[in-house]
């Protein structure tokens, strides 16, 4: 991979972590503490939503954004013409 495409590659890289951080925090400082008590007046399956947030939602999100990162830069390393497979790695 020449220069201008490792500069691409890792811009879009970044953009992409830059994003996802970002709903990250929004969802876990946001919900779970700024707009907790807003949020508390919405009740689901007994239990307000913004402590369902703080305690279980930021968690949840972080997981399912995780699954999006690496769906992602699947996406993009195909699209770069990277490939690390396991099979690739040699074992001493």
């Amino acid at each position: 991979m020449d220069e201008q495409s490792r500069r691409v590659y890792w811009r879009k890289n970044l953009r992409l972590m830059a994003v996802l951080l970002t709903i990250w925090a929004l969802v876990s400082f946001g919900a779970g503490i700024l707009f907790a008590d807003l949020l508390n007046n919405i009740v689901i399956a007994g239990f307000p939503l913004g402590f369902w947030f703080a305690n279980q939602g930021s968690i949840l999100v972080f997981v399912a954004l995780i699954a999006v990162y690496v769906w992602r830069m699947d996406k993009l390393d195909a699209q770069f013409g990277i490939h690390d497979y396991e099979s690739d790695v040699h074992h001493s």
